[in-house]
């Protein structure tokens, strides 16, 4: 399907072996590393993401919830990673849902930043940050359409990069909503 002239894919498989301009990692606020997505990511891209996340760190702090910062893709098919941190599950009244639209928003800006044209995401938040993945995958849709509503010609495709086929029957209704 397209939003706004530009190719949306949803695929099941490994983010880290995506062929993208830049690819977005569930990261956690310190920006060290993690289970889940984040862990794969600095495994498979080596220790050169890492040691840029610690610059990051050293030069601003952490990256708090709904924020987005950019490293290369070090060992990775793909140039750059925006790591991103999602929200925490809270029951829904802490403005979750605000929050994982920013860390969409966000990822979509640093990605502009340095021109990338084809970015993957996962689900942010629906792993170890509990978010339930159809309210999930309905912000992510309706954030990204949001985005690309004020950024005509920003990228030629996003890709959603899918664990599992759950997440995936989630995104598929999420994005026929939007269509």
């Amino acid at each position: 399907m397209h939003i706004e002239g530009v190719k949306l894919l949803l695929v099941r498989g490994d983010i880290t072996i995506q062929d993208a301009d830049a690819i977005v990692n569930a990261a956690n606020s310190s920006l060290l590393g993690g289970g889940g997505v984040d862990g794969a990511i600095h495994r498979a891209g080596g220790p050169a993401i890492l040691e840029e996340c610690r610059k990051i760190r050293a030069a601003q702090g952490s990256c708090s919830p709904g924020n987005a910062v950019i490293t290369s893709g070090g060992k990775l098919k793909a140039r750059w990673v925006v790591h991103t941190v999602g929200p925490v599950w809270r029951g829904g009244d802490g403005n979750e849902d605000v929050t994982l639209a920013n860390a969409y928003k966000n990822s979509l800006s640093r990605a502009m930043e340095v021109e990338a044209k084809t970015i993957a995401f996962p689900s942010i938040s629906t792993g170890a940050y509990g978010y339930p993945v159809e309210k999930a995958a309905l912000v992510a849709m309706n954030a990204i359409s949001e985005f690309l509503s004020a950024n005509k010609d920003s990228f030629s495709e996003i890709r959603f990069v899918l664990f599992d086929d759950r997440t995936f029957q989630a995104y598929e209704a999420a994005a026929k909503t939007i269509q």
